[in-house]
C-alpha cells in the first residue's frame, strides 16, 4: 500500500504524476520545491490577491488561469472587491505556507500577484516593469534594456531589484511604501516606459500592440494597474522547461539568462544570501 504524501497538512494526490515531461519533474517535486522556497516567497505572496495557472495534465496539455476560489482549502481565503459599477468581484489570497501547497494540490504551477496587499488594497506597494523583447533581439539587447531602465530609476533616486522572468526577459521590481493611489501608480509607471521610448525610440516601445514591437523591447508597465498581476518571485513557469522567476543580484545580470534558473538551480540558490533581503525595508514613496 502506497503511503500518503502529506506536505504542510495538505494531502498531495497523484504525487508521481509527471508535470514537466521534458525533465520528468513530478507533482511531488513541485510541492517539495514550494515547501522549500516558501520562507522567501511568502513575504511577496501572503495576504495579496493572486491568480494561478493550473495544468491538470501537465505543461504539455491545456492550462488555465484561476482567479476565483471555489474550493474550501487550507491556507486560502476569499475576498470580495467592489467595482465602480456597484457590482462585486470575488478573488482569493494565500494566508500561509499551507495555502501555497493547497494550490499545488490543485495543480497550480504559476503564482501571479497583485501589486497591493488585501489590507491596503487601493495603495500598491510593488511596481513591476517587464522587459518583453521581440523574437529578433539578442540576450545582449535585453540586458542593455535592463541597464537603460535602471539608469532612469537611478537618476530619480529609486532603488530597484532584478529578477529573471523564467521566459525571454527580465523584471525590474520596485518596493514603495503604500501611499499612492493606483491612478498615480499606473501613471508613473507609464511615464517611465514613455521616457524609455522617447530616449531610445528605435529600441523600446511602451505600446503593447504586437505590430509596434518589431525589433524592439516592449516595456510592459500595464502590470501596475489595479486587478492586473505579475508573476511572483520564486514562482515556476508553466512551460516546457521548469524555469523559475528568480530574484538575482544586479551584479548577476551579465551572468544569468532570463530562463536559466530552473527548479533545481533555484533550490540550490536558497543556500546563498537572499539578494532581495532588504526589499520591504526600503523607505521610498511615490510622490
Amino acid at each position: 500500500m502506497t503511503k500518503e504524501l502529506i506536505i504542510e497538512k495538505v494531502k498531495i494526490s497523484s504525487p508521481k504524476k509527471i508535470v514537466y515531461s521534458s525533465s520528468g519533474i513530478t507533482k511531488k517535486d513541485i510541492a517539495l520545491y514550494y515547501q522549500k522556497v516558501a520562507e522567501r516567497m511568502l513575504p511577496y505572496i501572503k495576504n495579496r490577491i493572486i491568480s494561478s495557472v493550473r495544468c491538470p495534465a501537465g505543461t504539455k496539455s491545456s492550462c488555465f488561469y484561476k482567479k476565483h476560489l471555489e474550493e474550501n482549502s487550507l491556507g486560502l481565503k476569499k475576498i470580495i472587491i467592489p467595482t465602480k459599477n456597484n457590482s462585486k468581484n470575488d478573488y482569493y489570497y494565500i494566508t500561509d505556507i499551507s495555502g501555497i501547497i493547497s494550490e499545488v494540490q490543485m495543480n497550480t504551477i504559476e503564482f501571479h500577484i497583485w501589486g497591493s496587499k488585501i489590507l491596503n488594497i487601493n495603495k500598491p506597494d510593488i511596481m513591476v516593469f517587464d522587459l518583453d523583447p521581440d523574437e529578433s533581439l539578442s540576450l545582449e539587447d535585453v540586458r542593455e534594456g535592463v541597464k537603460d531602465l535602471k539608469s532612469i530609476l537611478d537618476k530619480l533616486g529609486i532603488i530597484s531589484f532584478l529578477k529573471t522572468s523564467g521566459g525571454k526577459g527580465y523584471h525590474i521590481v520596485i518596493p514603495f511604501k503604500p501611499t499612492a493611489s493606483w491612478t498615480k501608480f499606473r501613471a508613473f509607471a507609464k511615464n517611465i516606459a514613455k521616457l524609455m521610448e522617447t530616449n531610445w525610440p528605435n529600441k523600446y516601445t511602451s505600446n503593447m500592440r504586437k505590430s509596434l514591437r518589431k525589433n524592439k523591447i516592449y516595456i510592459d508597465w500595464v502590470r501596475n494597474t489595479k486587478s492586473q498581476t505579475s508573476i511572483a518571485p520564486y514562482s515556476l513557469r508553466a512551460r516546457d522547461y521548469p524555469a523559475v522567476s528568480m530574484p538575482i543580484k544586479w551584479s548577476e545580470l551579465e551572468k544569468v539568462a532570463p530562463n536559466e534558473i530552473d527548479i533545481k538551480k533555484a533550490s540550490l540558490r536558497l543556500k546563498r544570501k537572499d539578494p532581495w533581503e532588504h526589499f520591504f525595508d526600503i523607505n521610498q514613496e511615490l510622490k
